[in-house]
């Protein structure tokens, strides 16, 4: 679990038999020019602005997991999912996430705030991009492209230290 402690670049980390500790998954409701964000109240990234999410459940596939975050955090059921991209995630301090995102154009219900989190509209243009983990601005627009994307980071607590995209210069 700590096998990747302290290392602060991408080449430190041999990526081919990397496995992240958690398996986990972000699902991002976009409709009508705006995107569905959620304030976290608790667990990693508790106080910053993202995408409902979390971690898989034994024998749950990923979609599975994604539907069933949303639902959790803010009583929605998202509707015509699908996949845009993976996301590894490697902490300095050994910790270590493997994340698929998903996006869905409709959903069901009206988000409602939940003890896991508070549901926030924002225009595509307008994205507080200050209140979010650091990475997000980098792939966000592929996301909104429709460009399938694979992202490796390290980071020390908040501070992003190092990140590529596979296939990308």
């Amino acid at each position: 679990m700590k096998e990747h402690a302290q290392k602060r670049s991408l080449d430190e980390i041999n990526w081919s038999a990397w496995a992240g500790v958690d398996r986990a998954t972000l699902l991002f409701i976009i409709k009508d020019g705006k995107i569905l964000l959620i304030r976290k109240k608790r667990g990693l990234g508790a106080g910053k602005i993202n995408g409902p999410g979390g971690k898989l459940d034994p024998g749950e596939t990923w979609e599975e997991a994604a539907i069933r975050e949303v639902e959790e955090e803010i009583l929605v059921t998202p509707t015509d999912v699908r996949e845009c991209g993976e996301l590894r995630f490697q902490f300095v301090d050994g910790y270590s996430i493997h994340v698929r995102v998903f996006a869905a154009a409709h959903f069901e219900g009206a988000p409602t705030e939940t003890n896991e989190a508070i549901p926030l509209w924002f225009d595509l243009d307008a994205i507080p991009y200050a209140e979010m983990w650091a990475d997000d601005e980098l792939w966000f627009p592929m996301m909104f492209a429709g460009t399938r994307f694979t992202g490796r980071f390290i980071f020390d607590d908040d501070a992003m230290l190092d990140h590529a995209f596979d296939g990308k210069p």
